[in-house]
């Protein structure tokens, strides 16, 4: 009864939109979308596969690849074609942490929460050190410490104070935040170009800060501190922000790698509770000494990037050709399991494809998952696929498969359900998808915003005028705990919000599928230098 009830609710809220003769909505496949993707779901155990099983995923390191042939021998068991790793072009080294063991040990025994940055390297075995406090607040400052950092612990002054907040980790959105969303408005700009009237978008701002922030002075301080640092032998350097607090300690790259390039000088991304500790009583005047055993593994047998790749072929022989996509990057940082970026953004796309294949969908194109790798490096996997399958983005100098492509739906903002859809400044795009939201409005999927949504996969799309788009998700506690966190676990993920998510996903790909038309698109864009990505 409660399904025959749940059909005629969708049945009722299709029929105006089908008066209008607008979107044809199958309402008895949304149905069954909704019954296997919410009653049935598999989505938390791909997650484990992902996370727990794989372990961290840092481009080309075991772990990444433990997690890829997973995808791509799970995808092939549901029946998907064409299973692969798909080579995208040159990344770098694979870099594996084997070991960590960080303690202070004088004036007393701490255990301290401490990791390595990535590409850096290992102690060659447990090391004892003073910790040298560095006063330098620049690169000229230094000179007073030339000749002392041999055989040291370095670790840079603060005088910073952790500051108590009142404020939840966890949020989602309130009404009045999607309803600004949703009226957000396109003005004519210089030469009548379009613009967007800004709006909040934590995932646009994160990206933008973080790229600001590695071209600032204590940035450029600490590149010349840890050249310095190598030459004369010291043994690690230590840092933090008061943004790692309470156990959760935010850590990412360490420098570069390319496959001839020079593995990384030791940096230590610590808790804030700890390193302060370090540091007043190292300017107390007090010996401080640390234990410091970290061991890691380079791979360089094999430089290439590679995405995971598999499809649903089209049934109908006039639009088969045609190719609607769906993904997520699996690469992760190495502090957690990557559980909310991006491992929950691939199970949900791994799920909706089980979903369309459990109910018999029969899609009329060729449904076509990617899993990318190289997102954390700057959208690497991704503009890699789009610039050998699609075009440049440089040159605007297209392939035939760029015609073919309908759509590209993206996940990359953490654990948290779907709200609604950025438009990425496509108006033609507003309608169509306001009434495939139609069936998912009582899951609180409804607002469907102008605004634009940076910092992941789409925008390789987007760049070179694909239809690519990220959805509204729930921020939870995504900026605040888990993103690029050692707190990114599967403990922070949210089944009923991913099997939400997976559900809808799986709703607009086989509405893509299914269409008389692609996609609309925007007037393509001018050509781009390199470098001029927009992240």
């Amino acid at each position: 009864m409660r399904q025959l009830k749940s059909l005629k609710f969708i049945i009722a809220l299709a029929f105006p939109l089908a008066t209008l003769a607008q979107e044809k909505i199958d309402a008895v496949m949304m149905q069954k979308i909704r019954q296997e993707g919410l009653n049935n779901s598999k989505v938390m155990d791909i997650a484990f596969y992902l996370t727990d099983a794989s372990g961290p995923r840092l481009t080309n390191s075991p772990g990444f690849f433990r997690a890829a042939n997973y995808a791509k021998q799970q995808l092939s068991q549901w029946g998907l074609s064409n299973a692969m790793l798909d080579p995208w072009g040159e990344f770098g080294k694979g870099w594996e942490l084997q070991k960590s063991y960080i303690a202070m040990t004088v004036p007393y025994y701490k255990n301290l929460i401490a990791y390595p940055q990535t590409w850096t390297a290992g102690t060659n075995g447990l090391k004892t050190a003073e910790v040298l406090v560095i006063t330098a607040t620049d690169s000229a400052g230094l000179d007073a410490f030339r000749g002392r950092l041999g055989g040291k612990i370095l670790i840079l002054d603060r005088t910073d104070n952790y500051t108590q907040s009142y404020k939840a980790d966890a949020s989602r959105y309130e009404d009045s935040s999607l309803e600004k969303m949703s009226n957000a408005a396109m003005q004519q700009g210089g030469g009548g170009r379009q613009q967007q009237v800004p709006t909040t978008d934590t995932a646009e701002l994160r990206r933008r800060r973080e790229q600001f922030q590695r071209f600032q002075g204590p940035q450029i301080m600490q590149a010349t501190l840890r050249t310095l640092a190598q030459q004369e032998g010291a043994v690690a350097i230590l840092t933090t922000s008061p943004r790692n607090h309470d156990g959760t300690v935010f850590v990412q790259g360490g420098g570069v790698y390319k496959g001839s390039d020079p593995a990384n000088f030791l940096t230590l991304g610590m808790a804030y509770e700890d390193y302060m500790t370090l540091l007043r009583l190292a300017k107390a005047g007090m010996p401080v000494k640390m234990d410091v055993d970290v061991k890691t593994a380079f791979q360089t047998n094999d430089l290439q990037g590679y995405n995971v790749i598999a499809e649903i072929p089209g049934t109908d022989p006039a639009l088969k050709d045609e190719v609607v996509m769906l993904g997520g990057h699996l690469d992760s940082w190495h502090s957690g399991t990557g559980a909310t970026d991006n491992a929950a953004g691939c199970a949900v796309m791994m799920e909706a494809l089980r979903i369309l294949k459990t109910t018999g969908a029969k899609p009329r194109r060729t449904i076509r998952i990617a899993l990318w790798s190289g997102e954390e490096e700057g959208l690497l996997g991704s503009s890699g696929y789009v610039k050998k399958t699609f075009g440049d983005p440089a040159t605007m100098q297209l392939t035939p498969a760029h015609e073919k492509l309908s759509a590209y739906y993206n996940i990359d903002n953490g654990t948290g359900k779907i709200r609604g859809i950025y438009l990425q400044g496509n108006e033609a795009e507003r309608s169509i998808f306001q009434q495939w939201l139609t069936p998912f409005n009582d899951l609180g999927a409804k607002t469907v915003t102008i605004s634009n949504t940076g910092g992941t996969d789409h925008q390789s799309f987007d760049a070179l005028g694909l239809p690519g788009f990220q959805f509204i998700q729930e921020p939870m506690e995504y900026d605040t705990r888990t993103h690029h966190s050692n707190m990114d676990t599967y403990d922070h993920l949210s089944a009923a919000d991913l099997k939400q998510t997976a559900t809808i996903v799986a709703a607009f790909v086989y509405n893509t599928a299914m269409r008389d038309e692609k996609m609309p698109r925007k007037p393509l864009p001018q050509p781009r230098p390199a470098g001029g990505r927009r992240l």
